[in-house]
């Protein structure tokens, strides 16, 4: 063999030793399908354990015209108050806040009575119809809070505003009926006449 022919042996032989895969190597791994996501049974779980948040119900607010004291509650007043007093929300045992007015014709003080007696007509009807005294609030305004105008620009008495100052605010709010009191504790009525002579007291 001649000097170039064994060169050129060589070089062959070493190219297919580079090319050979050993015999030891590992296969490459085949590629897997990934598998579909399944849903997961620990967040089933939390979700099937979280409690389930009841429906608020909204605050009820209404407000009825009483014209004359003396002559007591109309029909349609009496049926607007069942309605409030048989409502989900007094069921519920919300808070009743009864916020009586009258308008400003009179003194002071005849106003300041008017409107809480109108604010008791109120009362006296939701109690009768067996919604519990202490879940009730009154507080007389008296001419304080007019709705509108008690005279027209001209300083003239207005008849219309004057009507719709005779009024009684109904707010009755959601939430968990309060502990009764015990017998003989009065409900709270403060009226703003009241606490102003709280304030001249001290």
């Amino acid at each position: 063999m001649t000097h170039r022919a064994f060169l050129a042996f060589l070089a062959v032989s070493t190219l297919s030793a580079c090319e050979r895969v050993p015999r030891d190597a590992a296969p490459e791994p085949e590629p897997t399908e990934t598998p579909a996501t399944q849903g997961s049974i620990l967040r089933d779980d939390l979700e099937d354990a979280l409690p389930v948040a009841e429906p608020q119900l909204p605050p009820l607010e209404t407000t009825v015209l009483i014209d004359d004291v003396g002559e007591g509650l109309s029909e349609s007043i009496g049926a607007r108050l069942m309605s409030i007093a048989q409502s989900p929300q007094v069921e519920a045992g919300g808070r009743i806040t009864l916020r009586a007015h009258s308008d400003s014709e009179g003194s002071d003080t005849a106003n300041m009575d008017a409107s809480q007696a109108r604010g008791e007509l109120v009362r006296d009807f939701l109690v009768e119809n067996d919604v519990p005294e202490q879940q009730i609030t009154l507080i007389a305004f008296g001419e304080q809070n007019p709705a509108e105008p008690n005279a027209r620009p001209d300083g003239t008495p207005s008849p219309e505003g004057r009507m719709l100052n005779r009024r009684v605010d109904i707010h009755v709010a959601s939430g968990p009926r309060e502990p009764a009191r015990p017998e003989g504790e009065q409900t709270e009525q403060r009226t703003l006449a009241e606490d102003a002579a709280r304030i001249t007291e001290r």
